[in-house]
């Protein structure tokens, strides 16, 4: 495809960069040829990054499988986009529970036709970070849809889902919330549903405790990109960029090392790394036979275009030592043929440097083991060390696509947390083949958790934890004293393989401790056609049996605490 400035833009050719002073017919035709080609490719190795230069256009913006789209001003505001900036389903019945790998970032839209809602029809791995919808904004086409995030944003319309089972919302302001139909959590945010759990399942909390939001490229008036990194803020409610005067620092490009697939290895990604630089993978797909070592305090590693790292040899494609202030941002883990101990690994074990004032903090974080190539590992994300920040993650064993059969796609844990204080917004974690996620940190808080079990054990012989039924989606270890999660949503879809046993269960959805300061916050259980789930929560709770839905307050009831709205079945 031709990039409109071939000889503008440091970040190569599968960045494509777009200026107001272009034709607006010829823009769309890039886009439309984009459109049409990625609109089925699922599981294709092509990646593109679509940037817009500060101004207005007159265009609507398809983002489809690995395609990112990004504002390059120092606000939304700054890139208006007259039309729409969109993600419409290109499945049967308009369901969009395969509408991953894909995102949009930093932009003004104003809808063409002000009755009408911008679409962003997606399921997990499609942020909506930073935009300013001067309209509607509706998560669903009308079918099926399952997840989806949203942050710092604002809707000056009415945002919201019809069909959608869950979702999650953070640092947005919204004009009216409407629709979902299962655990909808939000974060710092405004505008919010009202909560009435069970009878509405909404989960408010009224302040995002810690968040340092993720880095987003700028240009200024001469042509010149730096990476700004917002400033790490405490309890804060409403987006960051209401005033343009977003406090951060600006990384310049001298500062940065673009890593190239084409051109690049292990060897010298970690060069670069060891040589000060900050590393931004253009878009591709990187084999590595060694991890990227990011050993430096502050160092940033960012992907564009779904940048795809794979290692080759059985280990980590990531590893973080137990330092001050790392980034890790818009990055796509998929397992190797060899097994690997972890994908991603923060920290060495028994990290016990404690980073509260500078943590390292990962954003849109997405791993498959399995799906667009045959892979095993352990577990995808390890976290050893302390104050860890998790804000979007999407760990998936693959349920489709290339090696995914329960012999073939090994792979036992979506996520391990040894870390103390490891706060995780928006976690989606599905299909692995013991607990989704082992918590052993103390004090930990997820703010929604969104978790199919496996689709695929063989036989409950297959599948079972000592005298246990199967494996809970979410526990937190027995000597665990304090814990907080809300707005969880836990699946199972017992054999939907035809050579599967339909009469798999799960003794539980969650497992925890009984410990006072352990507190679990509002649980959606669904059961598929076959099989089901006991309990809710250790042994409280009746079964959730095929095809039914269970909302489960969650025991004990949380403490109060700043920044969280305590639940109530009978608030104004």
């Amino acid at each position: 495809m031709l990039n409109p400035h071939p000889d503008g833009s440091p970040f190569g050719p599968s960045v494509l960069l777009f200026s107001p002073d272009m034709d607006m017919e010829r823009i769309q035709q890039t886009l439309n040829a984009l459109h049409r080609q990625r609109a089925q490719s699922e599981f294709s190795e092509s990646r593109t990054a679509l940037l817009f230069m500060p101004g207005t256009y007159r265009l609507d913006v398809t983002a489809d499988y690995y395609v990112q789209v990004s504002g390059l001003g120092q606000t939304p505001d700054a890139v208006r986009i007259d039309g729409a900036v969109q993600s419409i389903a290109t499945t049967q019945q308009n369901r969009v529970t395969l509408m991953f790998w894909r995102s949009a970032e930093n932009m003004a839209v104003y809808p063409t036709d002000p009755r009408a809602p911008i679409r962003w029809a997606v399921s997990q791995a499609a942020p909506y970070r930073r935009m300013h919808i001067h309209g509607d904004l509706r998560f669903d086409m009308g079918g099926w849809a399952s997840g989806g995030y949203l942050a710092n944003s604002r809707v000056e319309g009415e945002a919201g889902l019809r069909t959608g089972q869950q979702w999650f919302t953070r640092n947005a302001e919204l004009g009216r919330w409407k629709g979902g139909n299962w655990n909808q959590t939000f974060v710092g945010t405004r505008g919010t549903p009202r909560q009435l759990w069970p009878d509405a399942p909404v989960t408010v909390i009224d302040e995002t405790p810690v968040i340092r939001d993720k880095p987003f490229w700028t240009v200024d008036a001469s042509g010149e990109f730096s990476l700004f990194v917002p400033a790490l803020t405490r309890n804060t409610a409403g987006v960051s960029w209401s005033t343009g005067e977003e406090a951060g620092v600006s990384v310049p490009m001298h500062a940065i090392y673009l890593g190239s697939p084409h051109r690049d290895s292990s060897a010298t990604l970690n060069a670069a790394l060891a040589n000060g630089k900050h590393l931004i993978l253009t878009p591709g797909t990187y084999l590595l036979d060694a991890p990227l070592q990011v050993r430096r305090p502050g160092a940033i590693v960012m992907g564009m275009g779904f940048a795809t790292l794979v290692p080759t040899q059985g280990d980590a494609a990531i590893r973080v030592a137990d330092v001050d202030g790392v980034t890790l941002s818009s990055l796509l883990i998929d397992a190797g043929p060899t097994r690997s101990r972890a994908l991603v690994e923060i920290g060495p074990p028994g990290a016990d440097q404690r980073h509260a004032d500078d943590p390292t903090v990962i954003h849109d974080l997405f791993c498959r083991v399995g799906g667009a190539r045959v892979g095993q590992t352990d577990a995808c994300l390890v976290i050893h060390s302390h104050d860890v920040i998790v804000d979007h993650a999407w760990l998936w064993r693959a349920d489709h696509g290339a090696g995914a059969r329960w012999s073939t796609n090994r792979a036992r844990n979506g996520l391990l947390v040894h870390g103390d204080d490891v706060t995780i917004y928006g976690l989606f974690n599905e299909h692995f083949q013991e607990h989704q996620a082992l918590w052993s940190g103390e004090r930990g808080r997820v703010y929604f958790y969104q978790s199919e079990m496996p689709y695929d054990p063989p036989d409950q012989d297959h599948w079972r934890a000592g005298d246990r039924l199967g494996f809970a989606a979410y526990k937190v270890a027995a000597d665990v004293q304090q814990h907080d999660a809300w707005g969880l949503g836990i699946y199972s879809f017992f054999g939907v393989h035809q050579d599967r046993d339909p009469n798999v269960r799960a003794s539980c959805a969650v497992e925890v401790p009984r410990h006072d300061g352990v507190r679990v916050t509002h649980l959606t259980i669904f059961a598929g056609e076959t099989g089901g789930i006991d309990h809710p929560l250790n042994d409280l709770g009746g079964p959730t049996d095929a095809g039914s839905v269970q909302f489960f307050d969650g025991v004990p009831q949380p403490a109060p605490t700043r920044g969280a709205r305590q639940m109530s079945t009978d608030e104004p």
